[in-house]
Parts: structure tokens; sequence; C-alpha cells
């Protein structure tokens, strides 16, 4: 049974992708990260030396504490947060316990684009519909929970990128992008090694529905409607983003949980 304050692997990983993720922080020192240069999906790095910042970013968000092998780094910063009202717990096992479980995922540090003022910044084509809420959705679930996004007409995408700092995505060039038939959430997949059966599931959906190919998966005439109807209700590009989060959360809970469930009447 695991310590008050502490969170097994399968309980962390049943959260990841989830609107009810916690803020996860990497607290293992430089040289144990330059031995294992991985991070948990969504998760960020910050030294254990400054717990005081920590507790500024983290706004009182319920947060899992991870070093290399779940003890006096993370035990001590978890029980520091805690006495600052911090809703804190440290993984069980730490950065090893999550690397040897086989049903866990990390994403290489290199992946991840240089942070513009502590997140990542992405820009894309204005008016999305389904990739270009797909891919920020994947990216705020499993990449960076406070990554920002800017929406601007194609041919400023380029300019943009250079201009602020931002990485370019779903457009013609940029590094992640389509190939062929399958979609920018696909390069996201790859780029992050995010594989697993629900995201690798969801993403078939998502090419789909994108390439106007409803024949790799029936759901794909659902989310074409849903994509449709949400880009004519909103003008802003962010509160369309916004208002469309909630169902990708849905589609990756079927993807994951329920995709072999099926309704009738008697």
């Amino acid at each position: 049974m695991p310590a008050p304050n502490e969170i097994t692997v399968k309980q962390l990983n049943r959260l990841i992708g989830t609107p009810d993720c916690p803020a996860i922080v990497d607290v293992c020192i430089d040289p144990d990260f330059a031995e294992d240069p991985f991070l948990i999906p969504g998760s960020f790095r910050h030294p254990h030396t400054e717990v005081d910042a920590l507790t500024e970013r983290l706004q009182r968000r319920r947060t899992v504490i991870v070093c290399q092998k779940g003890k006096k780094l993370s035990q001590g910063v978890t029980a520091w947060l805690q006495s600052e009202g911090v809703d804190a717990e440290y993984l069980q096992g730490g950065m090893y316990g999550w690397r040897d479980d086989p049903e866990t995922e990390r994403i290489p540090a290199k992946t991840l684009p240089k942070p513009v003022g502590g997140s990542t910044l992405w820009v894309t084509r204005q008016r999305p519909k389904i990739d270009r809420i797909a891919c920020p959705w994947l990216i705020r679930r499993f990449v960076d929970a406070d990554a920002r996004f800017l929406f601007v007409s194609s041919d400023e995408v380029a300019g943009v990128a250079d201009r602020f700092g931002a990485t370019p995505f779903d457009v013609e060039d940029a590094p992640f992008a389509h190939d062929g038939d399958r979609c920018t959430f696909d390069a996201l997949l790859d780029a992050f090694c995010l594989h697993t059966p629900a995201l690798d599931r969801l993403a078939q959906v998502i090419r789909a529905a994108d390439t106007n190919r409803h024949d790799l998966a029936p759901e794909a005439a659902g989310l074409l409607a849903l994509s449709v109807g949400l880009s004519r209700q909103y003008r802003d590009d962010t509160q369309q983003l916004m208002a469309g989060l909630p169902i990708y959360d849905a589609l990756y809970r079927w993807a994951r949980d329920g995709s072999d469930e099926g309704h009738g009447h008697p």
C-alpha cells in the first residue's frame, strides 16, 4: 500500500491524458537526468532547490513530484509543498519505477521545443477544424500542459514562428505536418514517442476525418460533423480551441476504455 503522500506508477499513468492529471514535476538532478534524458508525458523539470518558485508556479494545483528513485529529493519537495498548502504527492519508485513499467511511455527530452516565456509556444493556420484542434489537445494533455497556441493567416505562420520563437505545425515545411495520408497528429505521436493503443486508435479516427477517408473509421463522420459545427459557432480561434478540447477528452476516454462498447434499444 502506498504512503499517504505517495502515488503509484499505475495510478499516475491512468491520469495522464485526462483533464484530471496533476502537474508532474521532475526534480532529478542534472547528472541523473543526463544519464537518462527522458520525461514522463506532460511533466516539466524544476530544480529541487527552488521550491518557493515552484510553489508560485503551481498555483495550488494538485502535484506529483518525481526524482530518480522516489526517495529524498521527491519526498523532501513533496513535504515542503504540503507545508505550503499544496496537494502534493511523490511518485513511488521515481523515474526508475516509471521506466521499468511496460505500460508507460516516456518522451525524449531532446524532442521538446525550447520554451518561450516558461512554456512551449506553437503557431498554425487560423480557422482550425480537426487536426489543428486535435494537435493542441495532444500537446496540452501529453507534452506541455501550459503550452500556448497562436492562430494566424497561412502566409504569416513562418514569419510569426521566426519572430516569436514559436514552433509551426500543420503547415507545409513545418517540423510537424502532414506526410502523405498521415496527419500532423501522427507526426506528433512519432516525434514524442507517444504510440499507445488508445492514442493510435484515436489517431486513426482523426486521420479518417481530416483526410475525408471515413472508410478508415466509422467514427470519423461524427468527428467531422462536430468539428464543422464547432467552427461555425466561434469566430475566435482560441475560444474554439477551448471548446473543442472536451471533445477530444471524450474521444480519448472512448479510445482507451470504451471502444468495444455499443448501444442499442431493446
